[in-house]
């Protein structure tokens, strides 16, 4: 009787290795980078009506007014000049994709402050805002 000799796949798989621990870092990264533009200080208003969002679009742009009036883009304030400029760059940057803007204002915030937040908006020509509030009380 013979026996029959196996075959067996061989290969060098530390590139494939190598590229399974890039993506795990740069899910890690953007995963961190996500979290930490989102100010949890800002306790937003109540909605009960309003519509849940489930998904998140991409490009999405987050606005946040504190109670002061002052907006931040990334935790970093801006003046509404500052603020229409750099929107401007981002709108030309995406273009032709609309920029979604989620304008997050605290609930002790002026309509006021709001109102210059999307003026910044409309000056840099983006036109899709969203308001973000809370559905239910935690």
């Amino acid at each position: 009787m013979r026996k029959h000799s196996e075959e067996y796949l061989t290969g060098n798989l530390t590139a494939m290795i190598d590229v399974v621990f890039q993506l795990i870092i740069f899910f890690v990264c953007t995963v961190n980078m996500q979290d930490k533009a989102i100010d949890d200080s800002i306790r937003l208003a109540m909605a009960p009506h309003g519509k849940t969002v489930t998904a998140k679009e991409p490009g999405e742009v987050n606005l946040d007014v504190d109670a002061r009036g002052t907006v931040y883009l990334n935790r970093t304030p801006y003046t509404r000049a500052e603020l229409g400029a750099l929107l401007k760059k981002v709108a030309q940057d995406n273009y032709p994709r609309p920029v979604p803007v989620i304008i997050r204002g605290d609930a002790a915030t002026k309509h006021e402050a709001i109102q210059k937040a999307m003026d910044a908006c409309v000056q840099a020509g983006i036109w899709k805002i969203k308001f973000a509030a809370f559905k239910e009380r935690r």
